[in-house]
Order: C-alpha cells, then sequence, then structure tokens
C-alpha cells in the first residue's frame, strides 16, 4: 500500500485498500484521495432529468452507485496515472475480481467517458450505456464538465 508523502516516483506502484466514495468519480483509500482516470461523474449536487421529465440528483446516484459496486469486491486497487490540478491522485482502479471501476461507471450510466483524459478509452462503454438509456442517459443531462463551466 502506498502511503502519504512519498516522491512521485513511489506514485507509480498501486494503492490498494478499502475504498470510501467521495462522489461518483472519487474514492478514498488509506487517506489517499483518487480521482477515476478518463471519467467525469455528474457534481454531487447535480440534478438530471429522468425520461418522464422529472428532476433527480444524478450526482447522488452515481455516487451511491459506485458504493454499492465497491462493495462487492473488495478491496480496490488503484495504479497512478499522474496528478491533477488540485493534486489528487489520478488512478485506473479495478475491483478485487478484476473489474474496471471506471469502465463499469460509463457502461452504466453513472459517469461519462472524457475524451480530452481518456482518449476515448470507454467510448464502447458509453455507447452501450447511451443505447440501453442507462443511468443519466434515460433523460436529459449537462455534462459534468460544461456545469462546472457554468452550463445550463
Amino acid at each position: 500500500m502506498v502511503g502519504l508523502g512519498l516522491t512521485a516516483t513511489a506514485y507509480a506502484e498501486t494503492v490498494t485498500g478499502r475504498a470510501s466514495v467521495v462522489d461518483g468519480d472519487t474514492i478514498e483509500i488509506a487517506g489517499e484521495r483518487i480521482r477515476l482516470h478518463g471519467v467525469d461523474a455528474p457534481e454531487g449536487g447535480q440534478r438530471c432529468q429522468d425520461k418522464f421529465g422529472r428532476e433527480y440528483r444524478c450526482g447522488q446516484v452515481a455516487a451511491n452507485a459506485l458504493d454499492a459496486f465497491l462493495a462487492q469486491s473488495r478491496p480496490t486497487s488503484c495504479r497512478f496515472v499522474e496528478r491533477d490540478r488540485y493534486r489528487r491522485f489520478v488512478g485506473d482502479c479495478f475491483r478485487a475480481d478484476g473489474k474496471s471501476v471506471a469502465a463499469w461507471m460509463v457502461r452504466n450510466g453513472y459517469a461519462l467517458d472524457w475524451p480530452r483524459y481518456s482518449r476515448g478509452a470507454y467510448a464502447a462503454d458509453q455507447a452501450e450505456a447511451r443505447r440501453a438509456g442507462a443511468g443519466i442517459w434515460q433523460g436529459r443531462f449537462v455534462e459534468p464538465w460544461e456545469l462546472r463551466r457554468g452550463g445550463q
């Protein structure tokens, strides 16, 4: 397990442990905040519309889904990719059974492929979610990166 205070080269290793969910694209393991690489989930307080046009807290739904998914196979392991502008560890994370956390979140419509960072790694998962009307794809939503920029 990688601890805090290690050098950048030490972060090339994997952080493994019981993950707690911060939001739909961020977890914490042993005090280390980890942002899922290449995906963006709705913000915590973000509201989306379901297939009937009713508003719901899609950011909260995404966080709850992530928590339930991680609880099914522990521990979670994350391989370091980079540090983001907030100095968070950004990583590719997997459950103990080897399932990719980011791919599952996108495939089930709880997060979006963020091509700016993923280079389309989750595009097929997103297309599947969209076709199925899964998660946020059931209705209308604003991309989280647009919401943060002040989009409606």
